[in-house]
């Protein structure tokens, strides 16, 4: 059995990680592909983040069209910060042994994985999918060093996604500036983004907010 883990803060989410999911999923034989939107991102403290359940909602509703494509709470219910090592040892728990996992993410964060908790042992616990639009390579991303360690161990591999040119940062400014994000997310997602007037300066809501963190 191989399970997919495409893990990550989704503020919002949108069609360059979906696409990435499904060429991860076809490319390397994926039973399912699970979304694990973060709870209490540790890299983006300092950084408003969207609350968890506004984020968690966009990602149930971009994936709930693919049955190949799930959604867990894992991180947004745990306390505390949301480490990879922590749910990925919790998944492989959950699986069993007979389980093969593929931890699918982008070529830039595979940059600074070595500064993730318990990172030389994450390593070692499942597969990484790198991707990253046409051009790019991982040596484009990482020392080379970093890049020979990582090539030595194996499980370390690289996928080409045109849709990764899109990203959540972009589709944030673009909403605070009034243009369009029409086919940079889901149908489903912008709507939820105006009905609930997500990522508009002015209209923010307050740390009171429990759909809203800091």
């Amino acid at each position: 059995m191989r399970i997919g883990i495409m893990g990550g803060t989704f503020d919002p989410i949108h069609l360059g990680h979906l696409v990435t999911a499904e060429a991860a999923r076809h490319q390397f034989s994926l039973e399912q592909v699970l979304f694990v939107p973060s709870g209490q991102p540790p890299h983006k403290l300092g950084r408003q983040v969207t609350g968890a359940e506004h984020r968690y909602l966009m990602t149930f509703l971009a994936i709930a069209s693919n049955p190949d494509f799930q959604i867990a709470r894992l991180e947004i219910d745990r306390p505390g910060h949301s480490y990879t090592f922590d749910t990925v040892m919790q998944l492989a728990a959950e699986y069993g042994s007979a389980a093969e996992l593929y931890f699918i993410t982008g070529a830039d964060v595979m940059r600074d994985i070595l500064t993730w908790h318990r990172a030389g042992e994450l390593l070692k616990s499942c597969h990484f999918v790198a991707a990253s639009r046409p051009g790019f390579t991982l040596e484009n991303y990482m020392a080379k060093e970093d890049l020979a360690r990582f090539r030595d161990q194996g499980n370390i591999h690289f996928i080409s996604v045109p849709a990764m040119a899109i990203s959540s940062t972009d589709v944030r400014r673009r909403v605070a500036s009034g243009e369009s994000i029409r086919y940079l997310v889901p149908d489903a997602v912008e709507n939820y983004i105006y009905k609930n007037r997500l990522y508009i300066p002015e209209n923010h809501a307050t740390c009171s907010d429990p759909f809203m963190i800091r």
